[in-house]
């Protein structure tokens, strides 16, 4: 009989190690698919769910939504807000305080230098010995000392402010003033006295290239001040 004729035996009769050894690869295919699965996140155990952290002052960060908070987090998030918003309310209020002082001192003030500058020239304009000379005031233009740079617009008015030995401040300052005749440098001396918060002229002049000079102020020396004591030929102050 030919062999493709013969009979093949059944499940019924085939062995056991034979039965175990066809369903073994199935059984471990199962287990794979399981363990995949579980790999990937799929549980749902107590182990999958990050514990929340407790919201303080200290470290709520913004990370939970109102919502979610629970009646003492709440506080603590109110309370780290408040703070904030008074923080930045007083340095609010530092930066418009020495803002003002600073206009108010460099700009408005009559003690600033900006304020003497301007009173200076208005002098200037007022005094006709120096309209004669300069040319008409509405013409007259006052201004710094030049500068490197061309592009800077404003010129800064040469001012220094220093002690004598009785304490007293002493303010000199020299600007340019020019009109449609002349052009000349106009000197301010001013001084502070000790008893007095106020600045005096000790001198304002007006000096033109071709004229005599133009003495708006100038104070006179008191009897004994500024006089030198001379004892075995040495002068002393």
């Amino acid at each position: 009989m030919s062999a493709y004729l013969l009979p093949r035996p059944s499940l019924a009769r085939a062995s056991p190690a034979l039965l175990l050894r066809l369903g073994f690869p199935r059984t471990v295919e199962l287990t794979r698919c399981y363990a995949t699965h579980g790999d990937l996140g799929g549980g749902s155990g107590p182990s999958s769910t990050p514990k929340r952290r407790n919201v303080t002052v200290l470290s709520d960060d913004g990370r939970y939504e109102w919502g979610e908070l629970s009646g003492r987090e709440k506080v603590a998030r109110a309370t780290q807000q408040s703070f904030n918003f008074v923080i930045i309310l007083a340095g609010a209020a530092l930066t418009v305080r020495g803002v003002c002082y600073l206009l108010y001192s460099e700009v408005f003030s009559p003690n600033s230098r900006t304020w003497q500058y301007e009173k200076a020239v208005e002098r200037i304009l007022d005094d006709t010995r120096c309209t004669d000379i300069l040319g008409d005031r509405r013409e007259i233009k006052a201004y710094g000392e030049s500068t490197s740079n061309k592009w800077a617009r404003n010129r800064p008015i040469a001012t220094t402010i220093e002690k004598d030995r009785l304490g007293r401040e002493h303010m000199r300052m020299n600007f340019h003033v020019e009109g449609p005749r002349n052009q000349g440098v106009v000197h301010v001396h001013m001084i502070k006295p000790l008893d007095k918060n106020e600045w005096e002229y000790q001198l304002l002049a007006l000096d033109v290239k071709g004229h005599s000079r133009v003495i708006l102020e100038q104070a006179r020396e008191k009897p004994g001040v500024g006089q030198a004591l001379k004892i075995f030929g040495i002068q002393w102050r």
